[in-house]
């Protein structure tokens, strides 16, 4: 054991990316056989450190010690040979393998001519699965599962390298709340049989109900760490953000003005049939539902992104004919999409031409994109949306998950939507830059335009709407007012039952 008798000691942990010092000297000791949450803000260094102890990044200074012996890791590779292993938000999953393929990939058992021993596979596979709850078909592509069940194949992977230390980041972000709670009984399992667990994640309540201690990281320095029976939300979150956040959900009441958008028996089989429903200035639409209720379908549909089998949408009263995502963006509607890594940004360019990218034909004249116009509007935009980045070209692959949101939300601000469509508008941020898209909300409702949000995360929806659609099988199941909406309402009506 290291000095303290921790099981790893990461300590004095320092690294700096240009125009940036992610960690200043971060001291982290977990013990074995404990589940350790691991917060603060994004951009305080989390992933930065994981990526350290995960072989991805070399530390500038400090050293790691594991079961009281000095280690370098160096690789991906060592760090699994040392026992560590780390399930990302975004699991590396090989979509079209099968569940023991993607377990053992690379590493499959041979029999002799260095041939797969298949039926080997098979059994190792089924035995690991089985080690975290899970029967499953074992022949299926790892794409068929749900989520849950894409999560349990990862942790069976780990398991399978030997892991006693599993860093789970933002293990709950795809699931609904039984399928977390299924997580969380394996994650109790684990804990047992003494595997050390390291759990990231921006939902507070899940830590205090499944940590044994927590740390704190703000602005890359080592803050504190604490037994969860000893603090409370209020308290963490004061560490993470050096401030107290008065209000968790600041909503602005403004006058409903006119009807901007209206949907009339929007159909696209089998995700959602029948629905309509309308939006209207100076609101906030929200909408509820279990996973795979047509959410998410429903508004890609409306923005052209998928085609609908029937129905109509009206824009201002007026009939309008949406056939792709260009025509969405001509009539005024952004779509801020769930996975913003995937469908809203993209990585490899810097934050100003991902900003300008929806304005480039206001910038342009003669086919010359006017460079120094967009400079300035795009300066503009990072200063009055508070985008934390070193300078405008800066690639946003760089940024912190809120910091990446907030460049997509820029696009559609510029271009100037009056109708803003968010979908999980703060899955994988924290609570500072929650609290600043809520802000922003607001100065959008304040201007008159109409935001639709779609949310997993049930308080949020609950506190931030002013009315509230609430989606089962893909249908619309009920309408709340903010006033009357509550949780149990809102799951009455996705469950199938009545408000």
């Amino acid at each position: 054991m290291g000095e303290s008798g921790a099981f790893l000691v990461m300590k004095n942990i320092s690294k700096t990316f240009p125009g940036v010092k992610a960690l200043d000297g971060v001291t982290f000791e977990v013990q074995k056989g404990e589940v350790h949450a691991l917060v603060g803000e994004n951009g305080a260094g989390k992933s930065t450190l994981i990526k350290i102890l995960s072989g991805a990044y070399r530390p500038d200074g400090g050293e790691i010690l594991l079961r009281g012996q000095r280690v370098e890791i160096n690789t991906p590779g060592q760090a699994q040979q040392l026992g560590i292993s780390v399930i990302y938000q975004e699991l590396d999953l090989i979509p079209h393998m099968t569940i023991p393929e993607n377990i053992f990939v690379g590493r499959e058992p041979a029999r002799a001519l260095g041939l797969v021993d298949w039926r080997e596979m098979g059994k190792k596979a089924q035995a690991l699965m089985a080690s975290v709850g899970m029967n499953l078909p074992l022949n299926i592509p790892v794409r068929k599962l749900s989520a849950a069940q894409q999560q349990m194949v990862a942790i069976a992977r780990a398991l399978s390298l030997n892991a006693d230390i599993i860093v789970m980041d933002e293990p709950t972000a795809s699931l609904t709340q039984n399928e977390i709670q299924i997580l969380f009984r394996v994650i109790e399992k684990l804990k047992a049989s003494g595997v050390t667990i390291i759990y990231i994640s921006h939902r507070l309540e899940e830590i205090f109900q499944i940590a044994d201690r927590v740390t704190v990281l703000r602005d890359g320095k080592y803050i504190g760490t604490w037994p969860v029976g000893e603090v409370g939300v209020d308290h963490i979150i004061r560490c993470m953000v050096g401030r107290d956040l008065k209000e968790k959900y600041p909503r602005e009441r403004v006058p409903r003005g006119e009807e901007i958008l209206r949907v009339e028996g929007l159909t696209h089989e089998p995700y959602f049939r029948d629905v309509s429903f309308s939006l209207h200035a100076g609101e906030i639409l929200g909408i509820a539902g279990l996973v795979g209720a047509g959410r998410s379908e429903i508004m890609r549909s409306i923005v052209g992104a998928d085609e609908k089998d029937s129905g109509e949408v009206y824009l201002f009263g007026k009939k309008v004919d949406i056939k792709s995502p260009h025509d969405a963006i001509r009539l005024g509607i952004g779509l801020l999409p769930e996975e913003r890594k995937l469908q809203g940004l993209i990585l490899q360019l810097d934050v100003r031409s991902n900003i300008s990218l929806p304005i480039l034909d206001r910038l342009s004249r003669w086919g010359f994109i006017r460079r120094l116009l967009e400079y300035r509007a795009v300066v503009d935009i990072i200063d009055r949306l508070g985008i934390k980045t070193p300078s405008p070209e800066q690639k946003v692959k760089n940024l912190s998950g809120g910091n990446q949101q907030k460049v997509v939300f820029a696009k559609w601000f510029l271009r100037g939507c009056r109708v803003f469509i968010f979908d999980e508008p703060t899955r994988g941020i924290d609570v500072g830059a929650k609290l600043e898209i809520y802000k922003l909300m607001n100065e959008l409702v304040r201007d008159g335009v109409g935001i639709i949000v779609i949310s997993s995360d049930l308080p949020e929806v609950l506190g931030i709407s002013d009315r509230l659609l609430v989606m089962h099988h893909g249908r619309i199941a009920g309408e709340l007012r903010h006033e009357e909406a509550t949780q149990e309402k809102v799951l009455n009506l996705a469950f199938g039952g009545v408000a």
